[in-house]
C-alpha cells in the first residue's frame, strides 16, 4: 500500500502539524482506572462492543487518548468489529499520577499491566499499536519477552528505533518547534508534581533547554538509569527488535522530521523473519493524512490491512 499525500501538505513540517491542528474525531470513551504493582494508577479509555478481539493503542511523547491520532485509530477498529483501549501513560491523562516517577520510552511494565488487564477480561486475540514513543514501547516490549499467546500482531509508526540520535535529531534548528514544546510540557509537569511530591529538585529547572538536558536531569535518575545516555541505550527499540517473535509492521516516513537515519534498519530487518519495515516516501511523523469518503487516513488504512491479515 502506498501513500500518496494531498497536494497541499507539501513537506514534512506540514504532513505532521496538519493532523495535529485540524483534524477532529467524534469518539466517546468510557474510562476505566487500574492499579498498577506499585500502588500508582493507569487510566484506560475503551471502546466495548462485547469483542473477543482487542487493539491496544500507545501514544506518543506528551499524548494521550484524546489526540486525533489515537482516536482516529481507535474508531476505524471499533468499525471493523473489535474492542479498544487507548491507555494514557503515568501523569498523562487528567489526573497526575501518584508515585514520583512518570513514563519513559521504555517503561513496558506498565503497557504489561495493561495487557494482563486485558487477559483478565476474557480476550483471546489481541494486538497493539503504537505511535512514536509509544511505538518504541511496543517494540521494546514485545522483544524483551515472549509475547502472551492472545498478543498476535503489532503495527507501530513514526517509531523512533535508536533514541539517542533521534533526541539529537528533534533538537536541531529546524526542529526547534516541536522540541520547545515538548520540553515546555514536561518541565510543567515537574513543576506542577513537586508541589504535591517531594523529591523533585527545580534548581536551574529554567535553564534546560534541550530534550537531552530534560532526560539527564529528570528521566534518567527518576526511573532507574544512571544518566540519558545509559537511558537511550537501555531502552532503544532497535536493539530489541531482532528478537521479536510475532508479525510486526514498522512504518517510518523518509520524511519525518523527528528520525534520524538509524530509524531506518532496511537492511538489518531485510531477512527478519517477523519484522515487517515499510518506508513510504511521505507522511511526516504521526502524518498520513488522506481524504476519502470512509475518513479514514493511511495509516489506519494500513494497520487495518495488516493487524486483520492473520485474525
Amino acid at each position: 500500500m502506498n501513500y500518496k499525500r494531498p497536494s497541499f501538505l507539501f513537506s514534512g513540517h506540514l504532513e505532521t502539524i496538519y493532523p495535529a491542528l485540524f483534524r477532529k474525531v467524534d469518539l466517546n470513551y468510557q474510562r476505566e482506572r487500574i492499579s498498577t504493582p506499585d500502588h500508582d494508577f493507569l487510566d484506560l479509555d475503551w471502546l466495548r462492543q462485547g469483542s473477543k478481539k482487542l487493539i491496544i493503542i500507545s501514544h506518543g511523547l506528551e499524548g494521550n487518548s484524546s489526540r486525533a491520532y489515537m482516536k482516529g485509530m481507535a474508531k476505524a477498529f471499533f468499525g471493523k468489529g473489535f474492542d479498544v483501549i487507548a491507555w494514557n501513560f503515568r501523569g498523562c491523562s487528567d489526573e497526575m499520577n501518584k508515585q514520583l516517577r512518570f513514563y519513559h520510552s521504555g517503561a513496558t511494565e506498565d503497557l504489561e499491566s495493561v495487557v494482563l488487564h486485558a487477559q483478565r477480561n476474557g480476550y483471546t486475540e489481541i494486538s497493539l499499536i503504537g505511535f512514536s514513543l509509544g511505538g518504541n514501547l511496543t517494540l521494546k516490549y514485545l522483544g524483551e519477552r515472549i509475547p502472551h499467546s492472545e498478543i498476535k500482531r503489532a503495527v507501530v509508526f513514526s517509531t523512533p528505533l535508536d533514541l539517542y540520535t533521534s533526541c539529537l535529531k528533534i533538537s536541531k534548528p529546524g526542529n526547534m518547534v516541536y522540541s520547545r514544546r515538548f520540553l515546555k510540557s514536561l518541565k510543567n509537569k515537574v513543576i506542577q508534581k513537586s508541589k504535591a511530591i517531594a523529591g523533585l529538585d527545580l534548581k536551574g529547572i529554567e535553564k534546560i533547554d534541550t530534550l537531552m538536558s530534560f532526560d539527564d536531569r529528570y528521566t534518567a535518575p527518576l526511573h532507574g538509569f544512571h544518566n540519558a545516555m545509559d537511558y537511550y541505550n537501555k531502552c532503544s527499540s532497535i536493539h530489541f527488535i531482532e528478537s521479536i517473535s510475532i508479525p510486526t509492521l514498522i512504518v517510518n516516513a523518509q520524511n519525518d522530521p523527528f528520525l534520524s537515519e538509524l530509524c531506518y534498519p532496511i537492511s538489518t530487518l531485510r531477512n527478519h523473519i517477523y519484522v515487517k519495515f515499510e518506508n513510504p516516501q511521505y507522511g511526516g511523523h504521526v502524518g498520513f493524512a488522506q481524504f476519502n469518503k470512509n475518513g479514514l487516513y493511511w495509516s489506519e488504512e494500513r494497520a487495518i490491512s495488516f493487524l486483520t491479515a492473520a485474525i
